[in-house]
């Protein structure tokens, strides 16, 4: 087992991989920028190391100032969480060179999946299709290429960045004069975000339900899909309530039962092909006729992971540990099984009203419910804090457990009921998600699990009564 392991990222991702560390009996060593310096996650740590100003780019993702923390704390493990370096093929790379572990997948497999376009290849090998799409990148200069290579995918269609995700760039095209704009803008918008200006096209699903699969791959041998997530309800192509198992009307019954097996099987065929070391997510985009298709491997926690701890009672951040230290995954995570049900939700500081605009602020009054084995609360913020417009405006996760799907919303939206999280900006009060977060799960679409990845925005809208 390692002995002492430095958290890579910061926020409530951060103070999750620390409490598993600290239950572990493992040393643990935090980073923060300047913006951080009184952030909870650094003083959950047993030793903190400045790393920078606060913006990302001068500190939590210059990876010689983090491998440089590690080796004067005599760290031998390093965890990333997920988002920053999580994926990040040259800063594994890095860590090994250091001659210390990465809890993470290898090298080899960042450079699989950190690409949409090789990934889509892998899952094709695999027997795992994709959408359809285009085999290769399109050239946006091209103008007269690109509509002939889009009248072969079908409008409607959608425009993506090869080189990273969280729907940063994507554009949906229904009318062909409108595709040299859409290639262009996301072709600028994947160069400035991942340094990679390539773009590709595939066919756009309408009333689309994201699907995902947990799995953990010990690189030995023994691999395991820990059941599905549901996370269509998003807004910018980013998710906000997630849930386990999927509601979708296409995996009930014994018919939906064999669905949702060969869904799992499909998810463990991908990882595998690749070689996959740790854990993962699959995901997929799921037709309203219940078809599935590839979409992209997350090769590193996810934010949602909580919900499936909470159905398979696992501590993922623990097989991690033990998978990075060598551990095989053990008979009772290989023979997992889910009980009840399980639903999250991500509080933010925005504004649904103003198309979810980030609403930075000082946290003034905060009151969290009372958690539990049915409630978790996961966060990185605490009273008299700043929430600077320097990071991601995720507050918190509040994560629920029931015996049943309907039990399980209950609960959450208790927990909601009783958060009392005030914000006040330069100009005032500022707003957070919460109450809309409350509006969606009373929607009675929602409820009645028949909702796709339209609904959050549709009720932001006022196009929906809720």
């Amino acid at each position: 087992m390692l002995k002492k392991i430095l958290v890579a990222n910061r926020g409530e991702i951060a103070c999750r991989v620390l409490r598993t560390c600290k239950r572990l009996g493992i040393a643990t060593v935090a980073v923060y920028s300047d913006a951080d310096a009184g952030a909870p996650h650094v003083a959950l740590a047993d030793e903190a190391v400045r790393i920078g100003p606060p913006p990302v780019r001068e500190s939590y993702l210059v990876m010689h100032a983090i491998i440089d923390a590690a080796r004067a704390t005599g760290a031998d493990g390093i965890h990333p969480g997920y988002g920053l370096l999580s994926e990040n093929e040259a800063f594994a790379e890095a860590v090994l060179e250091a001659g210390l572990t990465f809890i993470g997948p290898p090298p080899a497999v960042l450079h699989a999946f950190g690409d949409k376009l090789r990934a889509r290849d892998v899952a094709r090998a695999a027997d795992v299709f994709p959408p359809p799409g285009t085999g290769g990148p399109v050239d946006p200069s091209d103008v007269e290429a690109a509509h002939r290579a889009a009248e072969t995918v079908g409008f409607p269609l959608l425009v993506k960045a090869a080189g990273g995700g969280g729907g940063i760039g994507m554009q949906i095209v229904t009318d062909p004069g409108k595709l040299p704009r859409a290639l262009t803008a996301c072709s600028d918008r994947g160069r400035a975000a991942f340094g990679d200006p390539r773009v590709y096209m595939e066919r756009y699903i309408e009333r689309p339900r994201h699907i995902e699969v947990q799995v953990l791959c010990d690189g030995r041998g023994g691999a395991v899909a820990l059941g599905e997530r549901e996370c269509s309800v998003q807004r910018r192509h980013q998710k906000i309530i997630e849930e386990t198992p999927s509601p979708a009307a296409f995996f009930q019954g014994d018919a939906g039962e064999a669905r949702r097996n060969t869904l799992h099987e499909s998810a463990l065929r991908v990882v595998t092909a690749a070689g996959y070391v740790g854990a993962g997510t699959v995901e997929f985009v799921a037709a309203e006729s219940g078809e599935l298709y590839f979409l992209e491997v997350n090769a590193r926690l996810q934010v949602e992971h909580c919900v499936t701890e909470m159905c398979a009672g696992l501590d993922l951040v623990e097989h991690q540990i033990r998978i990075a230290s060598g551990e095989p995954l053990a008979p009772e995570v290989l023979g997992a099984s889910r009980r009840g049900h399980s639903i999250e939700a991500r509080l933010y500081a925005e504004d649904p009203a103003k198309r979810f605009a980030p609403q930075p602020g000082r946290v003034t009054t905060l009151r969290w419910p009372a958690a539990g084995e049915d409630l978790r609360i996961e966060t990185g913020i605490a009273e008299g804090l700043e929430v600077t417009p320097y990071y991601d405006p995720l507050l918190a996760k509040i994560v629920a457990h029931g015996p049943t799907r309907e039990a399980a919303i209950a609960r959450l939206d208790r927990a909601l009921a009783e958060t009392t999280l005030e914000l006040t900006g330069p100009a005032g009060p500022a707003a957070t998600n919460l109450a809309f977060l409350r509006r969606i799960l009373a929607d009675g679409d929602f409820r009645a699990g028949q909702y796709d990845t339209h609904l959050a925005e549709a009720l932001a809208a006022g196009k929906r009564a809720g």
